[in-house]
């Protein structure tokens, strides 16, 4: 039985992935310009003006990208670019922090040089077993569970989540327990 939400609705551009197929692929781009301006005038219909222009201005975009040209003279623009590379560089050190540590719960794994780690609230139970699987050179992050009160918890709760749900009216730091992935029957 398929899954009651449809494909179509999970579905949509990504324009990132296109940018690198294009980067990835020479000539995808013209050509597919080429294609949409050739079938719009197959219907005797006016090319968007994106499509007229785009073919131009993506080429010198993405050849000056390449070559390492790309400037802005435009001081907005460079105000702009400063404000991004400012946003950039926090790494979320302007969230809302959790401190936490991490013991081992288990003989099979050991446990981290440092279990003490404070993060950003947004931060997710994915990344927390991303990190110890770094820290500790496992092959994969998916086979550890992190526990909370002795539950295992989503992957894609926040940390933030976690504390307001599972650690309620109990001191900082929040205390997680991380061990390899049980498989039940």
């Amino acid at each position: 039985k398929q899954h009651d939400t449809s494909c179509e609705s999970q579905s949509g551009h990504d324009r990132t992935m296109q940018d690198i197929v294009y980067k990835l692929v020479p000539g995808l781009q013209e050509a597919e310009m080429k294609k949409q301006r050739e079938f719009y005038q197959k219907l005797g219909m006016e090319v968007p003006g994106d499509i007229k222009g785009e073919l131009c201005n993506m080429k010198t975009h993405l050849d000056a990208q390449r070559n390492g040209d790309l400037k802005s003279e435009d001081p907005a623009n460079k105000e702009a670019g400063d404000e991004k590379a400012e946003e950039d560089n926090d790494y979320h050190r302007s969230d809302e922090q959790v401190s936490i540590c991490l013991e081992c719960n288990s003989s099979k794994l050991r446990g981290l040089k440092r279990k003490w780690i404070r993060c950003s609230a947004q931060a997710t139970v994915l990344h927390l077993k991303k990190f110890i699987a770094k820290k500790l050179n496992l092959t994969s992050f998916n086979e550890l569970d992190i526990l909370c009160n002795e539950e295992i918890l989503g992957k894609d709760h926040t940390l933030k989540f976690v504390v307001v749900t599972r650690w309620r009216f109990k001191k900082s730091p929040l205390l997680l327990h991380y061990r390899p992935k049980m498989d039940l029957l």
